[in-house]
């Protein structure tokens, strides 16, 4: 571990373990259930908790090419402010190593965090140890930077690593990505596979599910990919597609989610059409929408329905 201008860079080499990582796991908090699958940690189902998104805590998903103030400090805010400790993980990147002087932090500096953690590996038996973990025991947000995000279920799925960042919400923390850190966070991955990221329903198909049956698209509007979820919808019908477009967020807590930053939020629902059997909407800024529901409103002086999208199944008379 090492400090830098009051950042601290972890590499994926062994150290000494916290008193704190230790007791933390001797309570069980970053067990993962036996037997689940690798890159989908265990969720309890309560009564009454939420049907899709997460019983506590915050979600920040961005569409790539993040730059709005507005993200940026929304995500700060929901970790606790400027001096929040804030671990953020640049593996998707594809790169064996990096430390505290990853650029991607600069533009985290000038938003105002003043505690960041890099944290990477590529070994998933680094990411299953006691002293990998350490960093996230204190982490009131985590942030997933873009790449591929198949790298992320390699290095991290079915690991303590995996379980921790999951502790953070637990806890009431944030957890949020942009570009292939938006991918991860749902339950189906989506352009997961490692030959190409144009196909979507590859060879890794399990997020890590902070949103339970929904697969994410990005940077869909910039890069013409706004049709692309549809395919992945009729085959597993079971799933809520969300493509979201570059600089802009989808900010959930529990089952509802908030639209900011500069673009739009496609909705991909297979009981909902639009107009002559359009098969997905928009959701501009400011905008809500309810995961469990699957209903979408606008604000006003009060609360209006989005225009255009009605309770019709696809391919519906």
């Amino acid at each position: 571990m090492r400090m830098v201008n009051g950042m601290r860079g972890f590499v994926a080499k062994p150290m000494l373990r916290t008193a704190a990582a230790v007791a933390a796991l001797a309570l069980g908090t970053l067990v993962l259930e036996a037997g689940a699958p690798r890159g989908v940690a265990a969720q309890e189902t309560v009564p009454g908790s939420p049907v899709v998104g997460p019983a506590r805590g915050s979600l920040v998903i961005v569409g790539g090419a993040m730059q709005s103030p507005e993200i940026y400090k929304r995500f700060i805010d929901l970790a606790g402010g400027p001096d929040a400790h804030i671990v953020m993980i640049p593996t998707a990147g594809g790169e064996e190593e990096y430390d505290a002087f990853y650029e991607g932090l600069s533009d985290w500096r000038d938003a105002g965090a003043r505690n960041l953690t890099v944290l990477h590996t590529t070994d998933p038996k680094v990411a299953d140890t006691d002293a990998f973990v350490a960093p996230l025991l204190t982490a009131q947000g985590v942030f997933f930077f873009g790449g591929r995000q198949w790298h992320l279920v390699d290095a991290y799925g079915g690991t303590k690593t995996e379980a921790a960042i999951r502790a953070v919400l637990d806890r009431g923390g944030v957890v949020g990505g942009s570009s292939a850190g938006a991918s991860i966070q749902g339950s189906f991955l989506v352009r997961g596979d490692t030959g190409s990221n144009t196909v979507m329903m590859g060879d890794h198909q399990r997020g890590f599910g902070y949103l339970r049956n929904v697969g994410i698209d990005q940077h869909v509007l910039r890069r013409n990919r706004h049709f692309d979820l549809i395919e992945v919808v009729e085959a597993h019908p079971e799933l809520l597609g969300i493509g979201i477009d570059e600089n802009t967020a989808l900010v959930v807590q529990g089952d509802q989610a908030e639209v900011i930053g500069a673009s739009y939020v496609l909705v991909y629902d297979n009981k909902s059409t639009v107009g002559d059997g359009g098969k997905f909407y928009f959701l501009a800024p400011g905008d809500r929408f309810d995961l469990a529901t699957r209903e979408a409103t606008r604000p006003a002086r009060v609360q209006r329905p989005v225009e255009g999208p009605v309770k019709k199944p696809w391919g519906g008379g």
